[in-house]
């Protein structure tokens, strides 16, 4: 293992029977056929890689490229790896023989609450308008978007029974010292690293209820198509505010950034993945809690002062 990966993936060996049943083997998301090794032989495949890249910063532009090379970037380091990626792992399980059982997807609520006519109240049928995403913007929620589309077509094509999971905004108690780039930003917004917080309204849910939804996608077989697994949709000015009183000691910014497009008001609709079990989501507060103590006893995080 190089050193580069020790540093992304070593702490795996530290989970719980770790030394018995894990077995890393090394794929590239741009590389077709690099996960053949990978599936071959497997019951199910969960496909949860996937960059979040921050692109297009500029104060001056609300978040968008303003110029060939922000675009190139966009398309470079978050389209294609999301897109091709997607592809390439769909591909490989088409390949396989025996071919997995079942291929679960991780997608996102952002392929689903996107669109300038988008229903206030969103469930599985509902699907982001990937032109709405690229003018205001949003090159997540439009690269998501297209690789999830473009997984579904390929699972109709090659005949893969796959169901793809469709979590909002994971918060939660992270594993490693290097934090996934969701649990960075509310670090960053804890540390004061953030002039503005996000004009957003989003989902949350806890890690652990993300974990959970995709268990039951690949073991329940009554599951199919997709599952919203998405707990309370709030503004992130009433996270922020939730956040300060209850953790005075931090700098959390008080002023809202001016990004628009992604501030709208919705529900998520989950009793598609609720009809299979699934237990109460744990609650938005829980979920902060966990995330923040799991800083602070890795030491990047003060306790609260």
């Amino acid at each position: 293992m190089h050193a580069e990966d020790e540093a992304k993936v070593g702490f795996l060996w530290e989970l719980d029977g770790a030394s018995e049943r894990l077995q890393l083997v090394k794929a590239d998301l741009m590389v077709e056929g690099s996960f053949d090794d990978a599936v071959r032989g497997v019951d199910g495949v969960f496909h949860a890689a996937s960059p979040v890249v921050v692109v297009g910063n500029s104060s001056s532009n609300n978040g968008k490229p303003n110029d060939d090379d922000d675009a190139e970037e966009v398309q470079q380091r978050l389209v294609e790896p999301i897109v091709r990626g997607a592809s390439n792992v769909l591909r490989s399980c088409a390949r396989a023989s025996p071919r997995p059982r079942r291929v679960v997807f991780t997608s996102s609520c952002s392929c689903v609450r996107y669109g300038a006519g988008a229903a206030a109240a969103l469930n599985e049928s509902h699907w982001s308008d990937a032109a709405y995403c690229a003018a205001h913007g949003l090159w997540y929620a439009y690269a998501k978007t297209l690789a999830e589309r473009e997984a579904w077509r390929l699972a109709k094509e090659r005949g893969l029974d796959m169901v793809a999971v469709n979590p909002s905004f994971v918060v939660g108690p992270i594993l490693s010292q290097a934090p996934t780039r969701t649990a960075l930003l509310v670090l960053a917004l804890l540390r004061g690293e953030l002039p503005r917080y996000p004009n957003t309204t989003v989902g949350f849910v806890h890690v652990d209820d993300a974990v959970l939804a995709h268990v039951v996608a690949m073991e329940d077989a009554r599951a199919s198509g997709r599952l919203i697994c998405s707990c309370h949709v709030a503004p992130w000015s009433e996270r922020v505010g939730s956040l300060r009183e209850r953790s005075p000691g931090y700098p959390i910014p008080a002023e809202c950034g001016s990004h628009k497009g992604d501030d709208r008001a919705h529900k998520m609709d989950t009793a598609k993945i609720r009809a299979l079990g699934f237990p109460p989501f744990l609650s938005v507060q829980q979920m902060f809690d966990d995330c923040i103590k799991s800083f602070q006893d890795k030491g990047l995080l003060p306790p609260h002062a």
